[in-house]
């Protein structure tokens, strides 16, 4: 495809922003334009920045940019910005991105559950994004936040949808065994993860249960599930399973 769209991976050093990179790198809609990420890395080149971390399949043109600061006027004017950005950041960041009219989607929880903010798991909600006009004409810009769903609550969704469109659902109640990479980089310290299982997440529970209801809901209101979430890490590297019981 020529004329790829210029993009800005935000977070870019971490672990789900290398993931962003290496998806987006060897994309055919998509250039890597730009990587921004903490002040510890700001200035190096990409490579060293994230070290042994570094994909083998890391393109020179990507490998050898050099680290930016997440904000709008340190970025070489790009089209789009996929941002990985830690929380506690994610929210100004965004905000900053989006009012200097720039599309942004982003994997933080930080606007998730915004009012005007559609949180899209595109196989089960793709009429949210009409909130994107209403986000737009309040900011008074054509930049917006697109935000994707907790890991959890994308997998439970996806099975969920079909039942409430065909029955509704009244309660779900839902267990996850959640792998150690869902915790990002350095993650769960091993000492307490080897053959051990880890039954809280920080905040994973809510975010479960209020995203779903989010992502199950109209334009205008939640779906109004009754959701109980008990979110268990455990020592297997890539993947998550649920057991869900689901009253109709």
């Amino acid at each position: 495809m020529e004329n790829k769209r210029k993009v800005a991976v935000l977070g870019a050093t971490g672990m789900m922003g290398q993931k962003f990179v290496q998806l987006l790198a060897h994309h055919p809609w998509f250039e890597v334009s730009a990587v921004a990420a903490s002040d510890k890395s700001v200035g190096k080149e990409y490579a060293s920045s994230i070290g042994s971390r570094k994909e083998a399949n890391l393109p020179d043109s990507v490998a050898e940019l050099v680290v930016t600061e997440p904000k709008p006027q340190a970025l070489d004017d790009p089209d789009i910005a996929f941002s990985a950005l830690p929380a506690e950041v994610a929210g100004s960041a965004e905000e900053d991105f989006a009012k200097a009219g720039m599309p942004v989607f982003s994997n933080a929880s930080s606007h998730r559950m915004d009012p005007f903010v559609p949180l899209l798991n595109p196989e089960v909600n793709p009429e949210h994004a009409e909130m994107v006009e209403e986000q737009k004409r309040r900011m008074k810009t054509d930049g917006f936040i697109v935000a994707n769903p907790n890991c959890t609550t994308a997998i439970l969704t996806l099975s969920l949808k079909p039942l409430q469109d065909k029955f509704g659902i009244e309660t779900v109640v839902l267990s996850s065994m959640q792998a150690v990479s869902g915790a990002g980089y350095p993650g769960v310290a091993s000492l307490d993860i080897m053959q051990n299982v880890i039954p809280f997440i920080r905040n994973e529970e809510e975010k479960v249960e209020h995203e779903t209801n989010k992502i199950l809901g109209t334009l205008s209101k939640p779906a109004g599930i009754t959701v109980s979430a008990s979110c268990n890490r455990v020592p297997t590297l890539h993947g998550h399973m649920e057991a869900v019981f689901a009253k109709t």
